[in-house]
């Protein structure tokens, strides 16, 4: 990892507006950084001469004139955020203006292979600032422990990933909700709302918490672990070790399936994918499946609400995402609590490794407005 050059305030200020604005004159830089044309002019300059700055061109105004537009320059560096994902690994490398420059995909078990073909396609002298890995994992760091997944879920697909990072780069941890969830407020079903909750269901489940636009991670990183909410929760029936998310995961979805399929109907889907299509052909078995589904979601939403009040739901997942669900979670949801907005998400299966992505560019921009030092 190349170390970042140490700059002025005003030239780290100005990187930071450059990276989230793409492209921009100095007219623009001076209006979003909030400093005059000289102090962004100078600052340009710095970061030109850095290589954290290029120009790209120009740009004509209303009266004719025209101005030097700019975009960060090489020395920038570009940051990769890694999806390792119940089945597949999926990897992106951005720069810090947030460009894709490469990505790849593969099983799970190839992640190391994955993540060195991303890898690969990036220039040898572009600095690498920063990794974003994330996991279905509890996410928490202990001063002086080792960058490793909080408990043993996630931890070998992690180690067997960690060997293909190129070493000296900070790699930082998260949640694959959360993560997710902040690819729905920037990217998806819930642009423009600063608190909303994002529920995944599938193979399990999990919340994404957004309060005021940050992901809400609490004390130990655990915040959203559904999990491991007390279930079942009756008289002389012991709560079981996350034995909500067994009751409510595909696992258990299609074991009801299979219960309650009619041989008339011939052969019981197999997977959550083909039972959720035979139900929106009209299949009466599967819609009776499905139906309860919303229900037990819509339930585990009010649970949600009453502890949050979101004020939004954004429903995601290989189960969670079908808006088939839609009307009996909110039908539920309506019953048990009170008006919360139920959405379904917008960003798909790429949700986590976009989020993830997202948070990567912000911590790589982070460490080179970091190498501010002197004062203007």
């Amino acid at each position: 990892m190349a170390n970042a050059p140490r700059l002025t305030e005003s030239a780290s200020a100005v990187f930071a507006v450059l990276a989230g604005a793409g492209r921009a004159t100095r007219p623009q830089l001076a209006s979003l950084a909030g400093l005059s044309k000289p102090t962004v002019s100078s600052a340009v300059a710095e970061l030109e001469s850095a290589g954290l700055a290029a120009h790209s061109g120009t740009a004509s105004s209303g009266t004719g004139r025209t101005a030097a537009v700019y975009r960060l320059g090489p020395a920038a560096g570009a940051v990769l955020a890694v999806d390792l994902g119940p089945a597949l690994t999926r990897v992106r490398a951005c720069a810090l203006d947030g460009t894709l420059l490469a990505q790849a995909d593969g099983p799970r078990e190839e992640a190391a292979d994955v993540v060195r073909h991303a890898l690969d396609a990036l220039s040898a002298d572009v600095p690498l600032r920063t990794i974003v890995v994330a996991v279905g994992d509890v996410t928490a760091q202990r001063e002086g422990t080792a960058v490793r997944p909080a408990t043993a879920k996630a931890g070998p697909v992690f180690d067997a990933m960690a060997v293909a990072l190129p070493p000296g780069v900070p790699v930082q941890l998260e949640n694959n909700v959360n993560c997710a969830a902040l690819a729905e407020l920037h990217e998806g079903a819930a642009r423009g709302q600063d608190t909303f909750g994002y529920l995944r269901i599938g193979v399990g489940i999990g919340l994404g918490i957004v309060v005021g636009g940050r992901v809400l991670r609490g004390a130990n990183g655990a915040a959203g672990e559904l999990a491991r909410l007390p279930y079942p929760w009756d008289d002389g029936r012991e709560p079981r070790h996350e034995a909500l998310e067994e009751y409510i995961g595909a696992r258990s979805l299609l074991r009801r399936a299979a219960e309650a399929w009619p041989d008339a109907d011939g052969p019981c889907p197999r997977t959550a994918e083909r039972l959720f299509a035979l139900a929106g052909e009209g299949r009466a078995a599967a819609r009776a499946v499905v139906g309860r589904h919303a229900t037990d979601v819509g339930r585990l939403a009010a649970a949600v609400t009453a502890v949050l009040d979101p004020g939004m739901i954004v429903l995601g997942g290989s189960t969670g995402a079908d808006p088939q669900l839609l009307p009996g979670v909110r039908a539920e949801l309506a019953r048990l609590s009170w008006p919360t907005e139920v959405v379904s998400s917008t960003v798909g299966d790429l949700g986590t490794v976009v989020g993830a992505a997202r948070l990567a560019v912000a911590r790589g921009v982070q460490t080179v407005t970091e190498a501010a030092r002197a004062k203007d």
